[in-house]
Order: C-alpha cells, then sequence, then structure tokens
C-alpha cells in the first residue's frame, strides 16, 4: 500500500470513530506501530486530524462521504455481499441496511423474484429498474452524505413491515461480539431493523475486528448470521459462535 492509500484510509477510520490509538491503527493497517506515528505527524501537519498522545482525533465529527468508503476494501465487500445473498430464497423479503456492502449485496439480487425493503438510497437506484424485484422505500430524512434516510418517519415505517431477513452494516464488531456503530443518528433505525426481522446477518469485513463505535446497536445474540472473512478477529468470531451466531467465512 502506497504511503498516500494509508493515510487516506487512517483519516476514514478516524472519521468513522472519531479517534484511533498507534496501536489499533497499527493492526488494522497491517505496519508498524512507528509508521503510524510518523503518518500522524504528517497528517496533522497537513490539518487533515489532531495529534494527541497514544493517537489522534478526526479534524470534525462529519459524516464520511458515501463515495469515499465505496473505494475502500471492494473485492472484501463483494465476496461478502456475494455470501450473504446465497443465503436468500426467490419469494423471500429482504431489509437492507444503509452502507456500500449492502449495496453490493442488491447487485447481487438483480433478476430475484424477490422483496426488497430498504432505507439506502443507492440501493434504490440500483434496483428501480429491476422488474422482477418488488421494492419498497423507507421514508425519513434525506442524509445526502451517507445516501441514507433517518429519522422518525423511517423508525416509523419500520414498524409497519416484517421481512425475513435482515442484513445489517457496522462500524465494528467489539471483542464480545457486540455490534457497535459510530453515527448516533442511525443506531435508532438499525435497532427498529432488527425488531422487523426474522433473521439478522451481519455483514462486517476483517477491518471491523475489533470495532470502536460509540453506541451499541444489538447484543451478539440478537443476531443470526455474521458473514465476514477469515482473517476476522478469531477469538471474537468464537464468542460469536458460543452466543449461537453461524458464522459465515466468504
Amino acid at each position: 500500500m502506497l504511503p498516500k492509500q494509508r493515510q487516506d484510509q487512517i483519516v476514514r477510520a478516524l472519521k468513522a470513530d472519531g479517534a484511533g490509538g498507534v496501536k489499533v491503527l497499527a493492526a488494522q493497517l497491517g505496519v508498524s506501530e512507528a509508521t503510524i506515528r510518523r503518518d500522524l505527524e504528517q497528517l496533522h501537519e497537513q490539518g487533515r486530524l489532531t495529534r494527541v498522545y497514544g493517537g489522534a482525533l478526526a479534524v470534525d465529527g462529519g459524516d464520511e462521504p458515501f463515495a469515499d468508503v465505496s473505494v475502500v476494501n471492494v473485492d472484501e465487500k463483494d465476496r461478502i455481499a456475494r455470501r450473504a445473498a446465497s443465503l436468500i430464497s426467490d419469494g423471500q423479503s429482504v431489509l437492507l441496511d444503509i452502507g456500500t456492502t449492502a449495496l453490493r449485496l442488491a447487485q447481487h439480487l438483480h433478476g430475484r423474484s424477490v422483496t426488497v425493503v430498504t432505507s439506502n438510497l443507492a440501493v434504490l437506484e440500483e434496483l428501480q429498474n429491476d422488474e422482477e424485484i418488488e421494492l419498497i422505500i423507507l421514508g425519513g430524512f434525506v442524509r445526502r452524505s451517507y445516501r441514507s434516510l433517518v429519522g422518525y418517519l423511517t423508525e416509523e415505517s419500520l414498524r409497519q413491515v416484517h421481512v425475513d431477513w435482515l442484513f445489517l452494516g457496522t462500524s465494528g464488531v467489539r471483542p464480545d461480539g457486540g455490534v457497535m456503530d459510530s453515527t448516533m443518528i442511525e443506531v435508532p433505525v438499525k435497532r427498529a431493523m432488527i425488531k422487523a426481522a426474522d433473521r439478522v446477518v451481519l455483514l462486517a469485513d476483517a477491518t471491523k475486528f475489533p470495532g470502536h463505535g460509540v453506541a451499541k446497536v444489538c447484543e451478539p445474540t440478537e443476531l443470526s448470521v455474521v458473514v465476514t472473512e477469515s482473517a476476522a478477529d478469531e477469538a471474537t468470531r468464537t464468542q460469536l459462535t458460543e452466543a449461537g451466531v453461524q458464522v459465515i467465512l466468504a
């Protein structure tokens, strides 16, 4: 990975979590702590983050644009999405969360006789012309930076539907298997989605283990399946399995 790519990933990680420690960033990016420290110093000089003892803080707490996230870990997300799509049978109903992995899952549903319910505007754009798919869009406030619908109207819409499958995104998975999110406004919507589904599938690539989101979305016992990669933290995967979750490696 080129230094510029690595530094961009550091900035994205800080925007998602608000802060990051040297040890955690080094583990996530697979480089030495010394390398991360040099990167943080350079990024601090460029005004892209604030250097603090032991790590760094995001310059602001704004949402990371959807377009930026969509180009990160593309191959990994696509493998996870393809494997997740294989769980769905024709005739079933599917609820898709926000995020770029959910969009990739939608791409694998083309031509399928399924019902898709979503608050993800990118999924709407992807599936709106596919006449095989029955497409239902939840109401709500438009969050343009992340192409999603949020708020009271979204939560109220979810109380009126029930689906076979929910495919859920996350900012991170804690070592105890707890599902976290760093964007507070999305958490009530995610919780309402969980209540609206028979089975909950978490989509999480290896970079989401461990997670550092500020708000808990759900306990591992509320999940049915986690689709991830073999590189995901083994101890956390064991915790999920012991909680009764089926862990599928894409």
